[in-house]
């Protein structure tokens, strides 16, 4: 597919169109056709494992020079690690440290903030992992990663006959929850209830329940993208679609597998993986090529006019979670009502009201900003109408 180029090039940034699939709903669509890809910075060998966070900015790999990077608006790109072992998949934990798939040492390793290193898990069943690639942490603390083989450093033999997803526990436990060919992507639903795996050669995305917060279960096919290259990093938005990024876009699918669109990449660069950020996580960030571009997707906010009413009360899990210091929780209401939404500690004490106000039948998006919060697990609970729902969030600093 051709992309199409909209702008010319302006104070040395280049922006471009995004495609946009016309043959869905227009109550489905999630995307701005109006909305553009800018380049942010470039000069990266292999950009990868973008991961944003407040107060800090964007952090990103740069596998074959064995960087990792920082980017912010304000200071442009600056190196952040000068010596990484050749990281990709970048997340943080609920303390706010770092962690990556170090594929140069064959682990999964937390940066300490006094500047050490300490692996989490770099053997199964006593056979060093191949070449630890995307990971994300979930609510409780776990790490789930995946282990393909096509980066094992040169010379280094395959010691596991397979190449597999894990989870290190919160206890530092490692299980091996299933196989594939090239498992590569990976993210959670916004409730955590759903695994996300892509297949990378075969582009095809899968996914699993998540039992009792620790096993998978009932394997599907999700979605095989319709384009030769390889699948790589995911990441979900608040409504809980599906970004993948492969070959030169970022593929856009409903948590039902409906292709909602795709986010063309200038040059046809190769697309790598993509993350959430800005304070308000409405800009996507992408790397791709030797560079990496930013764009704010979402075609309207939530609860603007013109989309179709719900049908009933929901209380949208908060994204992202866990989160520092700000996130965002989208809720429904079928009829105008008078909307209480507070978060609580779990003592049952209220910390914080988000919203005390009369609102009209429709979508909408809270922002709660917990700067003034410690660290630690609270709940959220929305009061409408005669609805009440709760749901778990998680704060980290």
């Amino acid at each position: 597919m051709n992309n199409r180029n909209c702008a010319s090039l302006i104070a040395g940034v280049c922006s471009f169109c995004i495609l946009i699939v016309t043959s869905i709903s227009s109550s489905q669509s999630v995307l701005d056709p109006n909305a553009k890809v800018e380049m942010i910075a470039s000069g990266i060998l292999q950009p990868e494992g973008p991961v944003w966070q407040e107060g800090l900015g964007l952090l990103f790999s740069d596998i074959k020079g064995n960087k990792i990077y920082k980017w912010t608006a304000e200071n442009g790109k600056e190196i952040y690690h000068p010596h990484s072992d050749s990281t990709n998949g970048l997340t943080f934990d609920l303390q706010g440290r770092l962690v990556a798939g170090q594929m140069g040492l064959r682990r999964v390793v937390r940066f300490e903030k006094d500047g050490s290193q300490t692996a989490l898990a770099d053997r199964y069943e006593g056979k060093r992992f191949n070449s630890p690639n995307d990971l994300v942490v979930k609510s409780d603390g776990a790490v789930f990663f995946t282990d393909p083989d096509f980066n094992i450093p040169s010379g280094q033999p395959k010691e596991l006959s397979f190449n597999g997803i894990y989870r290190i526990g919160p206890a530092g436990n490692l299980t091996l929850l299933a196989t594939l060919t090239l498992p590569n992507g990976i993210c959670f639903s916004p409730d955590e209830t759903k695994l996300y795996v892509n297949d990378s050669q075969a582009h095809k995305i899968y996914v699993w329940d998540v039992v009792d917060d620790s096993t998978l279960s009932n394997k599907k096919l999700f979605y095989t993208i319709p384009k030769f290259g390889y699948a790589d990093g995911m990441k979900v938005d608040q409504q809980g679609n599906v970004y993948c990024t492969c070959a030169s876009a970022v593929w856009v699918i409903s948590p039902a597998g409906v292709l909602l669109g795709q986010i063309n990449l200038p040059q046809n660069a190769s697309a790598s993986n993509c993350a959430w950020g800005d304070t308000d996580r409405n800009t996507l960030f992408i790397t791709a090529g030797t560079s990496v571009y930013k764009i704010r997707p979402l075609a309207t906010a939530v609860g603007e006019s013109g989309r179709s009413m719900p049908a009933g009360f929901q209380l949208d899990q908060n994204y992202p979670n866990p989160f520092n210091p700000i996130t965002r929780i989208a809720y429904s209401i079928p009829m105008a009502a008078q909307v209480l939404l507070q978060v609580y500690d779990m003592t049952g004490k209220e910390v914080a009201t988000i919203e005390d106000a009369a609102r009209s039948a429709g979508t909408h998006l809270a922002l709660f900003n917990a700067a003034q919060l410690a660290s630690g697990v609270y709940y959220y609970r929305l009061t409408a109408g005669g609805y009440s729902a709760a749901r778990r969030l998680v704060l980290i600093k």
